[in-house]
């Protein structure tokens, strides 16, 4: 849970800056999250989440 929610807050983050920097409009932004919702609703989305899962544990641990 808090993995979705910190790659949702850099996804927000990140769409907010291209947004106010001119390199994202507000319709690609639009069609981004309907594509992220019928994604998740998607029968690849188990698919989409075990790798995001396997991908963060690699990262988390990585030691500096």
């Amino acid at each position: 849970m808090a993995i979705s929610i910190s790659v949702v807050l850099l996804l927000l983050i990140l769409t907010v800056i291209f947004l106010r920097n001119g390199g994202l409009k507000v319709s690609h932004a639009l069609v981004c999250a309907l594509l992220g919702f019928y994604l998740a609703s998607s029968s690849i989305a188990p698919t989409i989440h075990s790798g995001f899962t396997a991908t963060a544990g690699l990262v988390g641990s990585l030691s500096p």
